[in-house]
């Protein structure tokens, strides 16, 4: 049996596909539900399923950077995006990250078992590791993606391998992976580097004083700071602002 989890804000929906869909005549059994993208993520790192129905509209979440997540995990997956969100450049997107079917809500009941099957039938086929292959690339490509415009826009804070995964919906594990594979370089001296950029950019302002540019750029150790300056540049942060005032 192939093990179906499904996702969905609205608990009607699920219900109702749980219990409407005839699971067992495409050799399919709900294994797991979800009424957001953080819970169905734990949902599908449990269950491993082999087939997943979701929304990707979801009250303060990011759609597309759950499914890159998830088909970036977990790469044979298939998925059906059910959405009563209208945009053909959203869709197109999810697509390319490897979605079976993008069906608009309210959807029928013919179109949810079309998708169903199709769905199926790849699964039978499978491996299809070329294509899978391909769509976990893309899937990568984008989590890194979110992953590095998250550190930018974090970076002063106390943030750690875990919190960004969290925010895209994979785990560390992978994401360490992705970033080693796509970034060439781990996690922490990624950061390191986003923050010592943000720092000598601070350190053209002379009423700063170095510690206080530390704490600005997320080092609460001084000597931590000074330490991971030097390394990256070369030269200590006092003789870098020294250079920018010849």
């Amino acid at each position: 049996m192939y093990r179906v989890v499904l996702i969905d804000d609205e608990q009607i929906i699920v219900e109702g596909l749980r219990r409407v869909v005839k699971w067992a005549d495409f050799g399919c059994q709900v294994v797991g539900t979800a009424s957001d993208a953080a819970s169905g993520a734990d949902a599908i790192r449990a269950f491993h399923p082999h087939i997943l129905f979701t929304d990707i509209r979801m009250p303060g979440q990011d759609g597309l950077v759950m499914l890159a997540g998830l088909r970036s995990e977990f790469p044979n997956m298939q998925v059906t995006v059910m959405t009563g969100y209208r945009d053909f450049a959203y869709a197109q997107e999810a697509i390319r990250l490897g979605v079976t079917r993008f069906l608009l809500k309210p959807t029928k009941m013919d179109e949810i078992n079309e998708a169903l099957q199709t769905m199926v039938s790849r699964l039978d086929r499978l491996p299809l590791e070329e294509e899978a292959e391909e769509q976990s690339q893309s899937a990568g490509s984008f989590i890194v993606d979110q992953a590095l415009a998250y550190m930018r826009s974090h970076y002063r804070e106390k943030l750690t391998l875990q919190t960004v995964a969290d925010c895209c919906y994979v785990s560390q594990w992978h994401l360490s992976k992705l970033l080693n594979r796509y970034a060439e370089k781990s996690f922490y001296d990624i950061l390191n580097a986003i923050r010592i950029q943000k720092a000598k950019e601070l350190l053209s302002d002379p009423k700063l004083k170095i510690g206080e540019i530390g704490e600005m750029v997320g080092y609460a150790d001084t000597a931590h700071f000074a330490r991971t300056f030097k390394k990256l540049e070369g030269m200590s942060a006092n003789e870098c602002r020294n250079s920018l005032r010849r």
